[in-house]
């Protein structure tokens, strides 16, 4: 029997929600209240391709350059080469929703001290990849799975500058910068 390639798409996308469900069951939250010292984001690249923004969030929050992490996710990858490493694309999952890409693996392995989801709404490839992270503290926009999110922000994600400024007014309330 062959499997049509929607059919293929709905039972990988049925999948990553079970990953995502079991990821949930099992996360440590044990070091929620740590202090940052590293910041991660998973982004959409559908809603940023200028990520230069997001690696400047060092100097607002008192970090290294090194300590900010970049990795995003594009649906399919244009027919152009492209030298991003830090890229996964619904391509490197499979049917099962397990994914096989070395980098995005060792990006999640990272004990981030803050991980922000910088995608709108509920998405099954990034909630997945969110709810694999090791990350400490993840933040999402409003409108995300409650779930995966230890903050939601109720800003538009092309508004980079006004959610620097909100994420850092949270995280001082929060003692962690």
């Amino acid at each position: 029997m062959q499997l049509q390639p929607h059919m293929f798409e709905r039972l990988k996308r049925r999948s990553l929600k079970k990953v995502t469900e079991r990821n949930l069951a099992h996360r440590d939250l044990s070091q929620l209240n740590s202090t940052l010292k590293t910041l991660g984001f998973i982004v959409d690249e559908k809603l940023i391709q200028d990520f230069e923004p997001l690696y400047d969030f060092y100097v607002d929050f008192k970090l290294l350059p090194k300590d900010v992490k970049v990795f995003t996710f594009i649906e399919v990858k244009k027919k152009l080469p492209s030298l991003l490493q830090n890229q996964v694309q619904s391509k490197d999952f499979n049917w099962k929703g397990e994914m096989h890409n070395q980098n995005a693996s060792e990006f999640l392995d990272k004990d981030f001290d803050v991980l922000v989801g910088y995608y709108e709404g509920k998405h099954e490839f990034l909630d997945a990849m969110i709810s694999q992270s090791n990350a400490k503290f993840k933040v999402g926009f409003a409108g995300g799975d409650k779930r995966l999110f230890d903050l939601l922000i109720s800003v538009k994600p092309d508004e980079i500058e006004t959610f620097k400024i909100e994420l850092k007014k949270y995280l001082e309330i929060l003692n962690k910068i």
